[in-house]
């Protein structure tokens, strides 16, 4: 089923009529996010300028389909809003999960990017483990499978042909990305990896680039099978 994405090409099909394509957007961020997500988040994962999304905001809190509350404070200056959507009472379990790690591993940690990478290859090995698919033959189709399942996961990937760049329109851990981006970043890059090696392809040059573009990360996956590469 498709989920909406954090960018305005993201949109949901089927959105609310009195909503622009571009506030339908920013609520359909809202909606995938596990916790309340600051107005900066927002801006820096949907592309749009920071007064163009509080206009958009504004507009929703008035239509009754998110609402607001203060973060804690901290330093001087008064504290920012964080914006949820009203109706998102089932966040996904990863997303959850996936925050509260990166919070004790950011918190905890002497090596924090080293440990999100450990754990993330230990969870992508496992997910990939437990997934039906038969087991890849060649490169492209290790590829196909990572995509597959980070579509599951809630990423909205979009690859090329080959399957060597993947763009990811929505962050299911968008927040959490902004305040411990080293940390987040880390594991879902050791999530990919993990998946990889359990498909037979050796994940060494795999990269992924934060918020490469407006509403999208960039990974790029540019390791071959042992054997042939051919699709």
């Amino acid at each position: 089923m498709a989920r909406p994405g954090f960018g305005p090409d993201g949109a949901a099909q089927h959105r609310d009529p009195r909503l622009s394509r571009s506030r339908a957007a920013v609520l359909g961020t809202l909606r995938g996010q596990p916790e309340p997500t600051s107005l900066a988040a927002l801006s820096s994962a949907t592309g749009l300028h920071v007064n163009t999304v509080r206009e958009h905001l504004e507009a929703l809190l008035e239509l009754d389909l998110i609402d607001r509350r203060q973060a804690p404070v901290s330093g001087r200056g008064r504290p920012a809003w964080l914006y949820f959507a009203v109706d998102d009472t089932d966040p996904s379990e990863y997303a959850g999960l996936a925050a509260a790690l990166a919070s004790v591993i950011k918190q905890t940690s002497r090596t924090p990017t080293e440990d999100a990478m450990r754990a993330g290859l230990t969870w992508g090995t496992e997910l990939a483990g437990d997934r039906p698919e038969p087991p890849a033959t060649t490169g492209i189709q290790a590829r196909r499978a990572v995509v597959t399942l980070l579509d599951d996961l809630g990423f909205e990937p979009r690859a090329d042909a080959r399957v060597d760049r993947v763009r990811l329109t929505r962050c299911p851990l968008l927040e959490a990305a902004r305040k411990y981006p080293d940390v987040v970043c880390a594991v879902h890059l050791g999530i990919v990896k993990g998946a990889l090696q359990t498909y037979g392809t050796d994940p060494d040059r795999t990269s992924l680039t934060p918020f490469a573009e407006p509403g999208a990360c960039s990974l790029r996956l540019l390791a071959k099978a042992p054997e042939t590469d051919l699709p």
